[in-house]
């Protein structure tokens, strides 16, 4: 049974110190590799996260991938990359600089390899145009984004035209956590990634749904990581604020946010179970697709794993391990 996993990242082996080149920007990251097969991540100039060669590497990754009966794997930057905080022109010469090591690795391995592209949302102009680089140039079939922009959410006016652009490109879009909500009070005990992350994945559905985002753009194809965050175990609290409450939370888009239940995909990532059946009945059963995460920790060490152990049929598990990716990809 074929397996492809949507949500994978990677980096460059070599990363200019923008840090140093722009005269700005502790949160600039560039690669110190100070052992064979390992690196420090630097951001600014402290020391960020260690990693792997398997982080940039394409022959190391298909070794995993080998080892895991992964078909495919669907390529993108690291979120920590995004880099939205920088100054718009110096968001698009990073975005550029990932993208064509993204589409790199795809040239070298189009049977391992699909790549999704990173834009600078900062500035919208500059994201379109990165985009349509993307599609019309590389020929890459998406885009991963953040789940804000410089903590604005993603229902805000002044990203419809590039959901317009986005929808007219056939462009697909992967929304990714990142700068959780209150991140800098729940430092301790890795909250952020535990709590915050779900639920900044929630915050990103429900914003693109109260604001109308998926109403006015329904052709958008995307998906979310984490399968959903938080949304998908809340959803009835949502649509039951959103009955009680018009006055508050319908104000932008008279749908009931249940509706939109379908519309989306979301990955797999959520580590157990009940929480997969839950997914199953909720977003449903044609827009899950297998993703693991890979190379980090708090991925699914074997992609597709949970899917695989769970008694559903075959035909169910292609869905969910193929054929869903490929209609979102499509």
């Amino acid at each position: 049974m074929k397996k492809i996993d949507i949500h994978t990242h990677i980096m460059p082996e070599h990363i200019p110190n923008w840090f140093e080149k722009f005269g700005y920007g502790n949160d600039f990251i560039h690669l110190e590799h100070h052992k064979p097969c390992c690196a420090r991540m630097i951001k600014g100039d402290k020391f960020f996260r260690e990693v792997e060669s398997n982080c940039w590497e394409p022959k190391d990754r298909i070794i995993d991938m080998q080892a895991t009966d992964v078909d495919v794997q669907v390529l993108s930057t690291i979120p920590v990359l995004f880099n939205y905080w920088a100054k718009p022109e110096h968001g698009l010469e990073t975005s550029r600089f990932f993208n064509d090591h993204i589409a790199q690795c795809v040239d070298l391995h189009p049977d391992k390899f699909i790549g999704l592209g990173t834009v600078p949302l900062q500035d919208v102009d500059l994201a379109i145009r990165e985009m349509e680089r993307l599609v019309k140039e590389l020929k890459m079939p998406g885009i991963e984004i953040g789940s804000n922009i410089n903590q604005v959410n993603l229902s805000d006016e002044r990203f419809f035209p590039f959901w317009e652009a986005a929808q007219v490109l056939n462009c697909s879009i992967f929304v990714h956590p990142w700068e959780m909500m209150g991140e800098d009070k729940m430092s301790k005990y890795w909250l952020p990634w535990l709590v915050g992350m779900p639920a900044e994945t929630s915050r990103a559905i429900c914003s693109m749904i109260f604001g109308g985002v998926m109403e006015k753009f329904p052709k958008l194809k995307i998906a979310f990581a984490h399968g959903g965050g938080s949304f998908p175990a809340t959803v009835g609290r949502v649509e039951h604020g959103f009955k009680v409450r018009p006055d508050l939370c319908a104000i932008d888009n008279p749908i009931n946010p249940r509706d939109y239940l379908g519309k989306f995909w979301v990955d797999s990532l959520v580590h157990d179970e009940a929480a997969f059946d839950l997914l199953l009945k909720t977003v449903g059963e044609h827009k899950i697709c297998c993703g693991s995460d890979y190379p980090f920790p708090l991925g699914e060490h074997r992609p597709g794993e949970l899917i695989e152990s769970l008694s559903l049929a075959d035909e169910l598990k292609a869905k969910l391990l193929w054929d869903n990716a490929m209609d979102w990809l499509a």
